[in-house]
């Protein structure tokens, strides 16, 4: 029994002092971090605190008939940003690999907003042939498109392979939702055009993109790892997610087009990645951490604020903590190393689906 509780306290140590540490690497100097335990607002009037909810109470003059797609929505921050998005009008496309859990958030979505219109369409993320079918079953719809959440996330904690034979890790995160952004663009590219209504893409990364050094970020090894490390695939995948937005965002106002895209660090949330270990001593851990973690209402805020607020209109190419503008790696502010990522990836994708994507 002795031995037991010293094991219990040596686990909630360490997860603690993991927290912690992502926290001060979240924020550049004591006065950030004191201001991220407190809550204190930042520019936006926003903080850490801040719910999803409440950086879009300003939103009730929205335009009509917004639709938004939001992937990972049958848990967590994604199903928290589905929610409130839908709460304030808003048309949600819900991909979904698990069709039964997509269900159940939606009945629950509709019981508290019974006009709210919700459309589950199958996807796996992690597949391309499943990412073609669902963009083609949407484009079939004929609706309006302003707004994709790349919001899903996987953490392989052993090395496994997609269906195309990709680390699991960086096919679903970025891979797929690269592929899904490229066949959606002009579509969004149109909706934003015809209505007048700057589309907004929001790629939801992690802090933990910072680890990331340079010469571990290689492609064809991200692609296909020797040696597995789960933490620095993940961090990789969330580097390449912030790199995908800032060579996007270029590139649309290269063409003029009324496209937003934007990253953000959601915060610490006990998510679904984190259940995966669900247990007694899990529990008690992130119980002793709860003061530095995020309820999932505060994780999905940041995400909310930049799909909808007016104060974030022509905001583009940044990344986003608490609700404020942020800085990431230098690594992730490459523009070079962003632009050779987004040529690979686009000639990776065409060699594999002979798919013709933006020149």
């Amino acid at each position: 029994m002795l031995k037991f509780l010293i094991y219990i306290c040596v686990c909630i140590f360490g997860v603690i002092t993991l927290v912690w540490k992502i926290v001060i690497k979240c924020t550049p100097n004591m006065k950030g971090t004191v201001r991220y335990l407190a809550g204190i607002p930042g520019q936006s009037g926003y903080g850490s605190k801040s719910t999803a909810d409440q950086v879009t109470q300003d939103c009730s003059s929205l335009p009509p008939n917004l639709t938004a797609i939001v992937t990972g929505a049958t848990s967590g921050i994604g199903a928290e940003t589905a929610r409130v998005l839908a709460k304030r009008g808003v048309k949600i496309v819900m991909p979904a690999r698990d069709l039964k859990k997509a269900a159940q958030v939606k009945e629950n979505i509709q019981k508290e907003c019974p006009k709210a219109e919700i459309i589950i369409l199958d996807i796996d993320l992690s597949s391309f042939a499943s990412i073609r079918k669902f963009c083609s079953e949407f484009l079939s719809l004929e609706i309006p498109l302003n707004i994709l959440i790349n919001n899903a996330g996987k953490f392989s904690h052993k090395l496994e392979f997609s269906e195309d034979k990709f680390e699991m890790t960086f096919a679903t995160n970025y891979l797929g939702h690269f592929l899904l952004t490229e066949l959606l663009l002009e579509k969004m590219i149109d909706t934003a055009r015809e209505t007048s209504v700057q589309g907004r893409i929001v790629n939801v990364s992690s802090v933990i993109h910072s680890w990331v050094k340079k010469d571990h970020f290689e492609f064809n090894r991200m692609l296909q790892p020797k040696h597995y490390n789960a933490t620095r695939a993940y961090a990789q995948s969330k580097l390449a997610n912030i790199m995908h937005a800032n060579e996007l965002a270029k590139q649309m106002k290269a063409i003029n087009a009324n496209i937003a895209i934007n990253s953000v660090h959601p915060g610490i949330v006990k998510t679904g990645i984190i259940r995966d270990h669900k247990g007694i001593i899990t529990d008690s851990m992130f119980f002793v951490a709860s003061k530095l973690l995020k309820s999932t209402a505060q994780g999905a805020s940041t995400t909310c604020y930049l799909a909808l607020s007016s104060k974030t209109e022509g905001v583009t190419g940044r990344y986003f903590v608490d609700c404020n503008e942020s800085r990431c790696s230098a690594l992730a502010n490459d523009d070079s190393e962003a632009h050779k990522l987004w040529k690979q990836t686009r000639a990776l994708i065409h060699k594999r689906l002979r798919t013709k994507i933006r020149p």
